[in-house]
Parts: C-alpha cells; sequence; structure tokens
C-alpha cells in the first residue's frame, strides 16, 4: 500500500519580473491519496490546482515555503525531480513538451531504464511497447518521430498516457488530461488510465475542470479547490452537484 501524504502545503510562484515579489498560490493545503483511489481536484481557473501537480512534481518555478509532501513517509520534498519520478510519482502534463531530436523509442526506454534501474531487455521491451501502443491506438511510427514534434493534443495526450502504462508509477498525478480532447481520444486516453489503475493498483490524482472524462475514470473522492486550499470533499456525488450549479457556492464561502 502506497500512501501520498501532503500537509498544510504553501507555495510560492516566482513571477517573470525577477524583482516583483512571487505570488502566494496555495494556502494549505491537505490530501491524502493511497494505492487504488481515485481523487478528482475540480476548481475554478487560478484556483492553484495545477500549482499542486507541479509542487508534487519538484518543478523549480514554485517553491515550497512550509507544510510536506510525502510518499510513503519518506520526504518528496528532498527528492530531486529525477528522484521522485523513481520513486514512484509520475506527473502527465497539462502542455506536454516537445523534444526535438530525441525519437519516443529512445526516450520511453531511456525513461523506463531510469525508473527500473535497469535496461529492460530489448526483444521483451518491443512487445511491451507494441501492446502499449495498440491499446491506446497508437500508430508504430510515431516511436521514431521526435517527442511530441508536431503531434495533436490529442496525440501528446496518448503519449503520456502511454508512458504512464509503460513507467508503472506508484501515484499518477494527472493535469487535466482530458483538455482538448475529441470524443474518441477521451474514450481512449480514459481507458488506458483505467487500466493503468487495474493492473498495477495505482493511486490517481485526476485535475480536470469537466466533470465529462468522470464519465470515463470514476473517481472515489472529489475534492473542490478554490483559492489555493481544498474546501470541500466529498463522494462522486459532488461532481454532480458541480456539474449542475457551478463554483458559485464555494466561491462565494471562500470570499466572506
Amino acid at each position: 500500500m502506497t500512501t501520498l501524504e501532503i500537509r498544510d502545503l504553501h507555495v510560492d510562484v516566482a513571477q517573470s519580473d525577477a524583482d516583483a515579489e512571487p505570488i502566494h498560490i496555495l494556502k494549505g493545503v491537505n490530501l491524502t491519496v493511497r494505492s487504488g483511489e481515485t481523487h478528482a481536484i475540480m476548481g475554478p481557473n487560478g484556483s492553484g490546482k495545477s500549482t499542486l501537480s507541479y509542487a508534487i512534481a519538484g518543478h523549480p518555478k514554485y517553491e515550497v515555503t512550509s507544510g510536506s509532501i510525502t510518499l510513503d513517509g519518506e520526504n518528496v520534498l528532498e527528492m530531486s525531480v529525477d528522484e521522485r519520478a523513481r520513486a514512484g510519482l509520475f506527473l502527465a502534463m497539462q502542455y506536454p513538451v516537445e523534444v526535438p531530436g530525441v525519437s519516443m523509442s529512445n526516450f520511453l526506454r531511456s525513461a523506463a531504464t531510469a525508473v527500473r534501474g535497469e535496461a529492460p531487455k530489448l526483444r521483451h521491451w518491443v512487445k511491451e511497447t507494441k501492446q502499449a501502443m495498440a491499446e491506446l491506438e497508437i500508430d508504430p511510427a510515431f516511436g521514431e518521430r521526435s517527442v511530441n514534434e508536431g503531434f495533436s493534443g490529442g496525440e501528446k495526450k496518448r503519449h503520456e498516457i502511454l508512458q504512464l502504462g509503460l513507467l508503472k508509477p506508484k501515484i499518477a498525478i494527472l493535469d487535466e488530461t482530458d483538455s482538448g480532447l475529441d470524443v474518441d481520444a477521451l474514450r481512449i486516453v480514459s481507458e488506458g488510465v483505467n487500466a493503468y489503475k487495474e493492473r498495477e493498483n495505482g493511486g490517481i490524482l485526476l485535475i480536470t475542470h469537466y466533470t465529462r472524462i468522470l464519465r470515463y475514470i470514476k473517481p472515489d473522492y472529489v475534492h473542490v479547490f478554490v483559492d489555493g486550499r481544498v474546501v470541500e470533499s466529498a463522494g462522486p456525488e459532488l461532481a454532480d452537484e458541480l456539474e449542475e450549479n457551478g463554483y458559485v457556492r464555494f466561491t462565494a464561502a471562500a470570499a466572506k
């Protein structure tokens, strides 16, 4: 059983102007994600949802000023970005970056080698990647293309979930994986996430604006994020309330 525990987390974000004071985004986040659980974080734009994902992953722009993040009792904040990945944390980014000159096949095998501690045997690796790409309806020719270069938004998101399936993390953080996806791509990506959870008993922290992805990926818990903190947590029924009424009840309460 793996546990990601976030306690009273405060995070500042540096501004583009080096002389400007950093912006205080997260203001005391408390959250626990365990193996086999799916947690959906929903909230209005600018509430700090993506900041939470980047802080967990170790993005240098985001400074943790107080609080803690632990994975199975180990201090995540003392780990480098690659150490966090090897420990079992995975981030599917809202805007996956392009890496010209590095093929998808080389990137995936290098990442798997780093996480597993040894290079996968080539014959088994080819079979493994071929099966994973087929499940996500990814053309094998993409393996020889540079990472995300010239990919559509949907293709980039499928490749994020391909990495999820191959790297087999303990906890997966999915930052608006549904953004920009058409109906077919949303279904395929969601099936990939569900397959990961079933095979690995992984914990999922799913950040989204919309309930449409929750029709495919069923959350155990839904958390409302407003003004840098979790203001309410409940079961899947909370997502239905948000779909019907929006965030007004929560934003109004936070403004008082």
